[in-house]
């Protein structure tokens, strides 16, 4: 039986893919935080199974949350403060409505963090500060019932070996931004691409998986970078030139040719790895692309810095709630600030891309101790952290403050890893540095 589509919003032209991106033009200047959260039982560390993730969601749906089923399960619960869902290996994640002050993100976070921390205890569970579990791996964490995670899970092995790492064991923290213009959302997402890298690194908080020390700093940081090349990275190399030459027409053109993963009609879902190019000129099954179809093959394209209708900075690992905090303080510093931006293009201008590439790829390995030429990077991330701090200082709203606990980190010259490494007895593996 031929499918037929549930509207009239089909796609007809390109023009109507990057009319999304203009439509997130904006002068709000707002912040939002998604953040993600692993639970353990404390009794053996093990990663809490969904059934029981499912009893702690029940708990927040007693204060003003909504829940949210899929196929009869609950996925979730939508409230005033954002959203909760759960991420395919039962992490919690919080995606918090955007804010203009990082106060009012304090203040919602830290309730949150309190409510899942009661509602854990009372599971016999607790929540870890680290970007992986630290004893469960994949193979014995299973995927939530969702039906975006079901596909994911059939298709992203047929890109690389262990795309499970990430979408299972690990969590993360990831910072939105607003831009003004097409121009402006460029230039964020590139600077933000180069500055990614440095930024991972001083955040670095994954060292300890499978009860062993893996000899990474960040092994999340490394999961991700075997996932599925067509849809995680660095986006494009004109976006690492000195004279900028990129557009939003630019980023749908790439996005045109990434395969699908899924097609979504209302509940029903249909499996496909043709690229969204084919399916908008094709068709599939009867139905033609439609602009949710483009909205939701956006959500599942995966660069380290992701062009929505906003820019999504998204590779940082779990952390504490003092560092957590830090990650959209840190940001909102540089994205906000044209004279900051300014200050760390020209810093980054001297390096090629492929100074770049080899950065992403060992910074997992050695976080701030990674070389850039002949530098080690914790000292252009100590300027990197210098000039935000003094962007937030110069608002007069005291938000510098939110930066004070990673900068004990940058100044000491070392980051959370380190003190999970000190904390573990175990025997490190060899890992080969990338040239």
């Amino acid at each position: 039986m031929l499918l037929t589509n549930n509207n009239q919003n089909v796609i007809t032209n390109k023009k109507q893919l990057i009319q999304v991106f203009q439509n997130g033009c904006k002068t709000d200047e707002k912040t939002g935080v998604e953040y993600e959260k692993l639970l353990v039982y404390k009794h053996n560390l093990r990663a809490v199974v969904y059934e029981d993730v499912v009893k702690i969601l029940e708990c927040f749906s007693n204060n003003d949350w909504q829940k949210i089923y899929e196929g009869g399960n609950l996925i979730g619960l939508k409230g005033k403060n954002g959203v909760i869902s759960l991420e395919p290996g039962s992490q919690i994640e919080l995606s918090l409505t955007p804010l203009k002050s990082l106060d009012e993100i304090s203040e919602k976070l830290n309730e949150f963090y309190n409510e899942l921390n009661i509602y854990a205890n009372n599971q016999g569970a607790m929540i870890l500060d680290s970007g992986i579990q630290p004893v469960s791996t994949f193979e014995n964490i299973y995927v939530i019932p969702k039906k975006r995670y079901e596909y994911m899970t059939k298709y992203l092995p047929l890109r690389k070996l262990t795309p499970y790492v990430m979408m299972r064991e690990t969590a993360g923290i990831q910072a939105n931004f607003d831009y003004k213009s097409e121009e402006d959302a460029i230039n964020k997402l590139s600077l933000a691409l180069k500055m990614s890298p440095f930024i991972s690194a001083i955040y670095s908080n994954s060292p300890v998986r499978n009860s062993k020390n893996t000899g990474y700093k960040s092994y999340r940081a490394n999961s991700w970078l075997n996932v599925d090349e067509n849809r995680c990275g660095i986006i494009s190399p004109k976006l690492f030139e000195k004279n900028l030459n990129f557009s939003f027409s630019d980023y749908a053109e790439i996005l045109l040719d990434v395969p699908m993963i899924f097609i979504k009609r209302e509940e029903e879902y249909y499996g496909t790895t043709q690229t969204f190019r084919e399916f908008m000129n094709n068709g599939y099954m009867g139905l033609r692309a439609e602009i949710s179809d483009w909205e939701n093959h956006i959500s599942l394209y995966f660069p380290d810095v992701r062009l929505k209708s906003y820019i999504e900075i998204r590779n940082h690992d779990a952390q504490n709630m003092l560092l957590t905090l830090s990650v959209p303080a840190f940001w909102k510093g540089i994205m906000y600030n044209s004279k900051a931006m300014e200050e760390i293009t020209n810093i980054l201008n001297k390096f090629s891309y492929e100074d770049f590439i080899n950065l992403r790829k060992n910074t997992p390995i050695l976080g701030i101790n990674t070389k850039i030429g002949d530098t080690v990077i914790i000292d252009y991330i100590k300027e990197f952290f210098d000039i935000s701090y003094e962007s937030l200082k110069s608002n007069g709203l005291e938000e510098e403050k939110y930066l004070e606990p990673v900068l004990r980190y940058v100044n000491s010259k070392r980051m959370p890893a380190d003190d999970l490494i000190e904390n573990f007895n175990s025997n490190s593996v060899n890992v080969k540095i990338t040239d």
